[in-house]
This record gives structure tokens, C-alpha cells and sequence, in this order.
């Protein structure tokens, strides 16, 4: 059916972008604030619901990976009852990696609310939106791998209609497209998922969404959705806008140090940059530098009070080993500094070098004090 709806009046389609909210998941269980950002994660979706609402928008894309695994029946009805209190606005979903719709899959037979349309499929197929004059294609997982890309070749049809496609993928494993291929599909929008970090692939219309919160601490950077508003006469995007929403901010922060730093210093200089950038973000320290070899970095106290969820110590000890050489050049520490210690070393090589002499070092201490 190629006819245009006679009641649509011709106006801005607009529509919230979303996927990868993982509902379900624990980002940092083993942490002490593992269950407050587990809340957060199940949060999401009632600040996406809340957008949706405030900007009366009239579609909201599910770009796959809504939930973290397979889904319980107790965590889809919670999801299917924020959904309905939007009841005006359409919300469309697919099935990522994660949330794949298997055989005996509770998607399968679970009574959606009137406006939500789950697209379970595993061949692509589309939902038609009359009141919106808007037709959405996807596919869903069935497994947790797909390496074909199923989105080779497809075009949007020339129907007079605001056509979009909704995917999830874009790595070997998962749906390999070619974004450029998609950008000149003829669609008036791209949502994809499975990507976390927001990005605009092609012009305004091919788009990951990211995950509205970080679920890990590499996920650096804003995380939020995207507000799209589509005009009905062109079909094209006129307006694409990133909506930060993530209750924290995974940080990674590099400390340089020298051999005149201390661990006071440290302590000091973490404390500083932790309170400038906010208490409540989650931290991954990278220690770097050459520090005094007598010196020892602990910033256990920190973790104590502080969101630190790594620290990843990659200072090495600034050893004079010409001098060590002199100071011992018959015994097992001279010996280990010639048959390590050449110019073209490569970092693990020297990263052996510097642990064995420490060890070595320390070895001979506890002996002369035996």
C-alpha cells in the first residue's frame, strides 16, 4: 500500500532515539555503589519516558539491547508499564545481541501495551504508523552473533511516507554493514545500536544512539539519546540534538609523576582533580612516569571515600644502573642488569628489568638485615 494518509496534515515527525539501556545489568557489581548504579541503569528508561513526554514527541526508537539478557517476565512488565504512560507516542523496538529473541522467549507472547510495536523477526520487516505517516524496518536477533550483513542491498521504498530504518550492529560479529551504503539507502533516518558511545556515522542520518548510561569504566565521555525531528513533506532530518542523561561519568584520569614525587603528593594531587571534576563520577586512575625508586604509591585511602573503580600503577622506578652495575659486578644483580639492560629493549623487557632489580634489591636488604 504506496497511499499517502489523507488525515496527516504535514508537520514535524519528531522522535527520541534510544538502545542499549541494558535493564537489568549491574555495571559495577562488586563495588560499593554497584546497586546504586544498577538502579541508575533501570532508571533510564523513566528519564527517557519523562523526555518523550516533555517534548511531546510522537516515536520512540529502541535501537535493540533494551534489555541485558534474555528478559524475565517480572523486568518486562515493568518496562511495557513506563511505556504505557506515554500512551500517545508510538515506540518501536528490536531485539539486540543481548536481549535476542530465542524460541521460548517471554517476548514472544507477552501483551504489549496498545502503542508499544515490537518487531521480532529475525528477516527484516516494518511497522506502518498512519497517524505519524511513518514506516519503521528492522530485524531482531535470534542469536548472539549474526556475521552476515542482513542490510546489504536494502533501500527504503519511494512511497511517500518518513521511512526509517532501525538496526543493531556494526562490527564482524554483529551485522557488518557499510555505513555509507546505509546513508545513501534513501531512508530519512538510521537508528542504530550496539555501539555505546554516540556517534553521528553519515550526515544527520545515520546515527548510534549510545547507551544512555555508561555501563563500564571505558565507557568515557557523555551518554544520553538523540532528539530527531523529521519534516513530513521532505522526509529529511531538519534537526538533530544529543540529550546528555547519564547520572555519572566514568573518567579516566593520567597522573604523571617524576622522581621527586611523593605519595603525599599523590593523594593530593588525585583528591584535587577528583573534587574539580565531581565526587559522584567513577574514576579509572593511570599512574605514569618515573618515580624514586624508594618510593611505593598507594591510594587505598582514597578508595575508601572516593568513586575509584581502577588504578592501574604504570610508573617504573628510575634506577641508575650503571651505578648498580659498579656497585655489584659479581653478583646476581649485576649479572641480571648485562642481560637485560640494552638499548634496544622494548617496554616489557624494561618493565623486567625494573621489577627484577627492585626484587633483587629488596632481597639483599632483608638479608643484610638478617
Amino acid at each position: 500500500n504506496n497511499t499517502i494518509n489523507l488525515n496527516y496534515m504535514g508537520e514535524i515527525m519528531k522522535l527520541i532515539h534510544t538502545g542499549d539501556i541494558h535493564y537489568g545489568m549491574n555495571p559495577d557489581a562488586d563495588k560499593p555503589w554497584g546497586k546504586e548504579r544498577a538502579a541508575d541503569v533501570k532508571n533510564s528508561i523513566s528519564v527517557i519516558v519523562s523526555e518523550c513526554r516533555k517534548r511531546e514527541v510522537d516515536l520512540l526508537l529502541v535501537s535493540g539491547d533494551l534489555f541485558h539478557r534474555q528478559p524475565i517476565m517480572r523486568d518486562i512488565k515493568e518496562v511495557n508499564y513506563l511505556f504505557s504512560t506515554i500512551p500517545d507516542v508510538n515506540v518501536v523496538i528490536v531485539a539486540g545481541n543481548h536481549d535476542r529473541i530465542s524460541e521460548n522467549s517471554s517476548i514472544h507472547s507477552f501483551p504489549w501495551a496498545d502503542n508499544v510495536h515490537y518487531i521480532k523477526t529475525s528477516d527484516i520487516s516494518s511497522i506502518f504508523l498512519p497517524d505519524i505517516n511513518t514506516e519503521v524496518y528492522g530485524f531482531s536477533y535470534e542469536n548472539y552473533e549474526i556475521r552476515e550483513n542482513k542490510l546489504a542491498g536494502i533501500k527504503a521504498p519511494d512511497n511517500g511516507r518518513i521511512n526509517i530504518l532501525l538496526a543493531h550492529g556494526g562490527d564482524l560479529s554483529h551485522v557488518p554493514f557499510d555505513k555509507n551504503e546505509l546513508g545513501n539507502a534513501g531512508f530519512s533516518y538510521v537508528a542504530l545500536g550496539h555501539i555505546h558511545k554516540p556517534q553521528v556515522l553519515v550526515d544527520n542520518n545515520v546515527v548510534y544512539c549510545g547507551s544512555p548510561e555508561p555501563l563500564d569504566v571505558t565507557e568515557t565521555g557523555k551518554h544520553g539519546f538523540y532528539y530527531v525531528e523529521i519534516d513530513d513533506i521532505s522526509a529529511n532530518v531538519i534537526n538533530l540534538d544529543f540529550i546528555p542523561s547519564a547520572s555519572v561519568q566514568y573518567i579516566s584520569l593520567v597522573i604523571n609523576v617524576s622522581t621527586v614525587s611523593t605519595n603525599s603528593e599523590l593523594l593530593m594531587s588525585v583528591s584535587e582533580e577528583i573534587n574539580r571534576r565531581g565526587v559522584n563520577n567513577i574514576y579509572r586512575i593511570k599512574i605514569r612516569g618515573m618515580r624514586d625508586p624508594d618510593i611505593e604509591f598507594d591510594l587505598s585511602v582514597l578508595q575508601s571515600k572516593l568513586k575509584i573503580a581502577q588504578i592501574i600503577d604504570d610508573s617504573e622506578p628510575q634506577y641508575n644502573f650503571a651505578r648498580l652495575c659498579a656497585d655489584h659486578p659479581s653478583d646476581m644483580i649485576g649479572f641480571f642488569i648485562q642481560q637485560l639492560h640494552r638499548p634496544e629493549s622494548g617496554i616489557i623487557d624494561k618493565k623486567a628489568l625494573c621489577y627484577g632489580v627492585n626484587a633483587l634489591l629488596h632481597t639483599t636488604e632483608e638479608r643484610g638485615q638478617a
